[in-house]
């Protein structure tokens, strides 16, 4: 699984941004127009609504279940969620998770 979760922070990290930099370079950081063209029919409305969703109940899942498992550096599926998005931050957070789990099984 470690392979599997690192992959995909390679791709959580590649596509979200390989779609949102080519709008940045053409608009720069409009945050009106981002906005704006995010939400501009019900079903984009819906897609942001969900990510929005899911990005909040990932930041609870990283601090609540990584102060469980007393897992350190939570700050950067934190930063990984919040600068990147859920793509990222989830396998991130389920690789630092899967270190951890592994070591401690190991010991």
């Amino acid at each position: 699984m470690l392979y599997f979760y690192l992959l995909m922070c390679v791709l959580g990290t590649l596509l979200p941004y390989g779609a949102f930099l080519p709008w940045l370079v053409q608009n720069g950081l409009d945050i009106p127009l981002l906005v704006a063209e995010a939400s501009q029919n019900p079903i984009a409305a819906f897609a942001w609504l969900d990510v929005i969703v899911s990005a909040l109940v990932l930041l609870a899942f990283i601090w609540y279940e990584g102060r469980r498992l007393n897992l350190k550096n939570l700050w950067l599926p934190t930063a990984a969620t919040l600068s990147v998005g859920v793509s990222l931050g989830l396998p991130l957070f389920l690789l630092m998770r899967e270190r951890l789990l592994r070591h401690a099984t190991s010991d």
